[in-house]
């Protein structure tokens, strides 16, 4: 083979364009797509303001409404009552973020306990089970009730005696085992050939579980972990009935004074400020996750 004849392109030709082009037809159906969201974006929107619109024309026309908009919706008592609910609010913030961390952590243990197979641990296994089984068929309520009154009775050294930190025990003793449970199923999604996979490259049972079982499953729970932290955070209102001046409670002490029912809304209106958001947050993770899934296994 002669290789002075072979043919070589001059170093001023253009190079092969390799970018992307999409047909006619491609951008057609673009367009159309694109037609269609903005029509179906309209369609919603008007559906929906006309169904607000008729709400509120039946709420406004209903005989009691005069009734309802001065208990109930009074600017003037409104903006009297708001700066203590803020204060109040801010209690039920506080709660929350405290029990929220000792929930993840005895959650947490709670499932860890109730995975492992361990011989040894049996006797640990049969208390985490009984604690899932007796918590979770309590409602919160009751138990807020039995901690806050039943503890203090007891009398025992070093027993809390603030009516809110009573709150928080009652809560993060209901709501652990309901985590645990979210973790134990994260824990069990978890593919043994993870675990195999880990073992082949040194890992021992601590470093598997930390490094490889755990970012796992807490990945694929933590849509169901948030939907339950905002439970939570509405539940701190149940512990206005111990006493402590939350929202829940200046609302109570402001309606009675007053005989207005107005502090309630703006109560709920300070809850729904925050669980709004975060229900948004939630929502927006579980699409993730459900995209994320369908990428992995095409389903």
């Amino acid at each position: 083979m002669d290789l002075t004849k072979t043919t070589v392109p001059p170093a001023s030709a253009t190079p092969p364009d390799d970018t992307y082009r999409a047909s006619d037809h491609e951008l057609e159906r673009q367009r159309f797509r694109r037609s269609r969201r903005r029509r179906h974006t309209w369609t919603a929107s008007l559906c929906t303001l006309l169904g607000l619109v008729a709400l509120g024309a039946a709420a406004v026309s209903s005989p009691g409404w005069d009734r309802v908009a001065e208990l109930f919706l009074d600017g003037g008592e409104f903006r009297a009552a708001f700066p203590e609910l803020l204060r109040g609010f801010w209690l039920n913030i506080q709660m929350f973020l405290i029990a929220e961390v000792l929930i993840l952590v005895l959650g947490l243990l709670i499932a860890l306990v109730r995975v492992t197979r361990a011989p040894g641990l049996q006797p640990l296994r049969l208390a985490a089970t009984v604690y899932v089984d007796v918590f979770r068929g309590v409602p919160t309520l009751l138990l807020v009730f039995l901690v806050g009154f039943g503890l203090p009775a007891l009398e025992l050294q070093g027993t809390p005696s603030e009516p809110w930190v009573l709150g928080v025990i009652a809560l993060v003793l209901s709501y652990s085992a309901y985590v645990g449970e979210v973790f134990r199923a994260g824990l069990n999604s978890v593919h043994p050939a993870q675990r195999n996979a880990a073992k082949a490259l040194g890992l021992n049972e601590r470093q598997t579980l930390r490094h490889v079982v755990l970012p796992q499953a807490v990945r694929n729970v933590l849509p169901p972990l948030l939907n339950d932290f905002i439970a939570l955070q509405k539940d701190t209102a149940l512990v206005a009935v111990l006493g402590p001046l939350e929202a829940l409670r200046a609302a109570q002490i402001k309606a009675d004074y007053d005989f207005n029912y107005t502090p309630y809304l703006g109560a709920a209106l300070l809850f729904i400020a925050v669980t709004i958001p975060l229900t948004r947050f939630a929502d927006r993770l579980q699409r993730r996750a459900a995209q994320r899934t369908w990428a992995e296994t095409g389903r």
